[in-house]
C-alpha cells in the first residue's frame, strides 16, 4: 500500500481530514488523530489498539505490524505499507475513527449505510 491508499481508507468515513502529526502527513477526525505516516515515510501508526491485540496482530502478521520501544507503552501498532493491504488496515481505521468521531456522525454513517 501507499500513503495515499490509506488516506482514501480513511477519507471514505465521514469528517476525516488531512492535517499533521509530529511533522508527518495524518488523518483526523475532528481534530483528533486516526492514522499517521511515519518519518520513514513506509510506516504507519495505527491508534486505540490494545496491548492484547497488538500482540496478536504481531503474531499473525509480523510482515506487517510491529511496534518499537518508543510505542511500547502506548495503544497503537505500527504497520509497514509495503507488506500492509486494504484488508488489514480498514477495519483497525474503522474502529479508531469510530472511537474519535462524535457520536451523531457515527449514528448518522450508520444508519446510511447500504
Amino acid at each position: 500500500m501507499t500513503w495515499e491508499e490509506v488516506r482514501g481508507l480513511a477519507r471514505a468515513l465521514p469528517g476525516v481530514e488531512d492535517g499533521t502529526s509530529y511533522g508527518t502527513p495524518a488523518l483526523k477526525v475532528g481534530g483528533r488523530l486516526l492514522v499517521r505516516l511515519r518519518e520513514d515515510g513506509a510506516t504507519v501508526v495505527l491508534q486505540d489498539i490494545g496491548f492484547d491485540e497488538r500482540e496478536a496482530l504481531i503474531e499473525s502478521r509480523p510482515d506487517v505490524f510491529h511496534f518499537t520501544d518508543h510505542y511500547r507503552d502506548y495503544p497503537c501498532v505500527l504497520a509497514r505499507l509495503t507488506a500492509a493491504g486494504p484488508d488489514a488496515l480498514r477495519g483497525l481505521i474503522e474502529r479508531s475513527w469510530r472511537a474519535r468521531a462524535p457520536k451523531r456522525v457515527v449514528a448518522a454513517w450508520e444508519r446510511d449505510r447500504p
